[in-house]
């Protein structure tokens, strides 16, 4: 018995050892800049600047099924899956379309213009320039599924309703958390207004 309590011990602090590192390096990962136009209870009104992304487009619009395959796709590119076998820093959050076929997003670092970018390994791969935009974001936390993510989607769109802000239909996830980090878990939807 005490075998198994110094185990438990010894995993609980490996645990805690892990969220502690994974929350630290999260703090160091270039995000999409954006800034607050206005706050309301449920939500807020962003404007967000021009940024380059890789992209996928998935054939479904499921998120667990997308969010698996779009990811490996795009990671194995910035793991190195491109012409010049380069590393490429991981960016947060990660975007998905929603829309009857999802299209995963990766922001692209700074310091890298669409020309400059290494051309991914798999022919799926596209780079996408986002324009400048204003948004409306709801958030919410713990893991994303299909039903939280139509959930929020729905708050959002009474909340907009409800204040007279109208907005184009085009909602889009973003995740900002790896799946092993337990605490702290951040998702938004947001809606081009």
């Amino acid at each position: 018995m005490k075998i198994l309590y110094i185990s438990l011990g010894v995993l609980l602090i490996a645990f805690i050892i892990v969220q502690i590192y994974v929350m630290r390096e999260q703090k160091n990962i270039e995000t999409y800049p954006y800034v607050v136009n206005k706050k309301y209870d449920a939500f807020e009104i962003r404007s967000y600047e021009a940024s380059l992304f890789t992209s996928v487009k998935l054939s479904t619009k499921e998120y667990k099924e997308a969010s698996s395959k779009g990811f490996s796709i795009l990671a194995g590119y910035i793991f190195g899956g491109n012409e010049r076998n380069e590393k490429i820093s991981m960016t947060s959050p990660v975007a998905m379309s929603l829309e009857d076929s999802m299209t995963m997003m990766f922001l692209v670092p700074k310091k890298f213009k669409k020309e400059t970018l290494p051309q991914p390994s798999q022919s799926q791969i596209e780079f996408r320039e986002e324009p400048a935009k204003t948004v409306a974001a709801i958030s919410f936390g713990g893991w994303a599924s299909d039903k939280k993510i139509e959930k929020y989607k729905e708050k959002l769109k009474v909340a907009l309703d409800t204040e007279g802000i109208k907005h184009t239909n085009r909602f889009y996830f973003l995740g900002y958390n790896p799946p092993f980090e337990v605490f702290n878990r951040k998702n938004e939807i947001i809606v081009e207004l």
